[in-house]
């Protein structure tokens, strides 16, 4: 990746940690100190998918066979198992980051790159853990809400997964942004395209969509950092907010 390229990365993360550290002021007791320039960040990025990136994703889906789509979806995921793999030896997951790197090879050789998921066929299943994951397993607390331009909710526990995802990913090492650039593009437009029923749910159903796309992505979080086992008072706080923002 050459230097424009990790000027823009870093850039991205001097932001969100910017963001970061404005969040210690006056917290309103709903963990989103940084409401206002959240919610203008979300309108932003609601005005930037509808104009742009909502038709872009739908001009995808229709010019592109599923079946390309899912090779594309598999490439993208393989590229990222390798930062799984550190949060699973974080997390003291041993034999879960053993099954992972076993994946990981699996589909990078047999799966042609990662175009094809092998590994699942011989039950190396899929994982999903990341550096916010890893730091909520050691403790953490979510610390306050961001959304962030572009890239959507975060928080200030999750942000630091934005540089070990990147620096853990191959795509940093290997090409240079005459490849890696398009390639990005089209993970974004991937991306966007398998969240379009959510979105659509939310655009439909929510009174508030600010409100709703925070409580989600915090309820989503935690449902991750518990593996889909959380404790029956995990959500009780955000129920109220929730329901602020759902018909």
């Amino acid at each position: 990746m050459n230097k424009g390229t990790r000027t823009g990365t870093g850039l991205v993360l001097l932001f969100c940690f910017l963001l970061a550290g404005c969040a210690t002021v006056a917290d309103n007791g709903d963990g989103d100190p940084m409401e206002s320039p959240n919610r203008a960040f979300h309108s932003l990025n609601k005005t930037l998918d509808k104009a742009i990136v909502g038709p872009v994703s739908e001009a995808y889906v229709w010019i592109t066979p599923e079946i390309l789509r899912t090779s594309i979806g598999n490439f993208f995921s393989n590229l990222g198992t390798l930062s799984v793999v550190l949060n699973d030896l974080l997390q003291g997951k041993f034999e879960q980051g053993v099954e992972d790197a076993g994946r990981f090879i699996v589909n990078s050789t047999f799966g042609i790159g990662g175009l094809f998921d092998v590994a699942t066929g011989v039950g190396l299943e899929r994982h999903n853990e990341d550096l916010g994951q890893t730091f909520g397993v050691w403790g953490a607390g979510e610390g306050a809400y961001l959304e962030l331009p572009v890239l959507g909710p975060n928080s200030v526990r999750d942000a630091p997964d934005l540089v070990s995802s990147t620096y853990t990913n191959p795509l940093y090492y290997i090409f240079q942004s005459s490849v890696s650039l398009p390639l990005t593009v089209l993970k974004l437009i991937d991306d966007r395209a398998r969240l379009a029923g959510a979105i659509r749910l939310r655009d439909k159903s929510a009174l508030d969509t600010y409100i709703f796309t925070r409580e989600a992505y915090r309820q989503r979080r935690t449902h991750l950092i518990y593996d889909g086992n959380p404790p029956d008072d995990a959500f009780d706080d955000l129920a109220q907010a929730s329901a602020k923002g759902i018909e």
